[in-house]
């Protein structure tokens, strides 16, 4: 049994299918971890997520921040905006099996004995591992409740930036979810910054890479974090990390990482063109 990660798909079935002919993969015995952002840009999200739906237990997926949007859109709070290609999944027979099997899908993934945490964006440097899992389920339980409208009409904006125990309410859940799927660069404080998408080097003087932060507790228990997310920062496999969003839509490439024994990258070049505004 093989099991591969896949980066953000955004839409591009038909990269998807040939990235799986190139891995070889079969349902019958090999797994597909998915970091999320299965949807929305490229031109056949509706086919994307009826194909990982259909794989069942073989396919694992968490929850990025393109998905969030669709399922906002879908529960009415959210509008479609300019570049979204969401109307054919919103519009399908089976739009509403698909929408509750995908806002049943977990923000945090782990399997016992596994190395790997499967998450979208990161985690957030503070976090011990046991309380990125609680403020997982916490996130996951909000999704799951009885008015998911009233939840998004709370969940989106910037702020709190930074992390307290005593957070409550919608403040809490809304930086868990922009922690789990919107971040990418913290300052020392532990403050997110959202304003900013692109490469390292030019980062914003005092925020670094979520991944970069001195002291992170999560990665004191050994774990590496898969993650997409971040196409600007393209494939990165170091220490405690492996973020595989390499472009897929952007003009880039669809990576599979083989997660059994040591890591191995294989990637599918895209034919899509968009403007990069991630």
């Amino acid at each position: 049994m093989a099991v591969y990660a896949i980066g953000d798909i955004q839409g591009c079935y038909e990269s998807l299918r040939a990235l799986l002919e190139r891995i070889d993969f079969q349902s019958a015995r090999d797994r597909l971890w998915f970091t999320g952002d299965l949807v929305n840009r490229g031109p056949q999200s509706l086919e994307v997520l009826r194909y990982i739906h259909s794989l069942g237990e073989r396919a694992q997926v968490v929850l990025g921040n393109h998905d969030l949007h669709l399922l906002s859109v879908w529960a009415g709070p959210g509008e479609i905006k300019q570049g979204d290609n969401l109307r054919p999944v919103l519009e399908a027979p089976d739009s509403e099996e698909l929408m509750h099997w995908l806002r049943h899908q977990p923000l945090l993934y782990e399997e016992p004995g596994s190395p790997y945490v499967l998450v979208h964006a990161g985690i957030l440097p503070s976090w011990t591992l046991a309380e990125a899992r609680s403020c997982a389920r916490e996130l996951e339980a909000a999704l799951r409740g009885p008015d998911l409208g009233d939840f998004f009409r709370h969940i989106y904006g910037d702020r709190p930036v930074r992390w307290q125990n005593s957070l409550g309410g919608w403040d809490r859940l809304r930086f868990i979810t922009n922690a789990f799927t919107r971040m990418r660069y913290c300052a020392a404080d532990g403050a997110l910054l959202f304003d900013y998408k692109g490469a390292p080097e030019a980062a914003p003087p005092g925020y670094y890479p979520w991944f970069a932060i001195p002291g992170r507790r999560f990665q004191q228990q050994g774990i590496t974090v898969i993650c997409g997310h971040w196409s600007t920062l393209g494939l990165r496999c170091e220490a405690g990390l492996l973020a595989i969003d390499t472009g897929c839509l952007w003009g880039g490439e669809l990576t599979a990482a083989r997660l059994d024994g040591e890591p191995q990258f294989i990637s599918m070049p895209c034919q899509a063109r968009m403007k990069p505004d991630r």
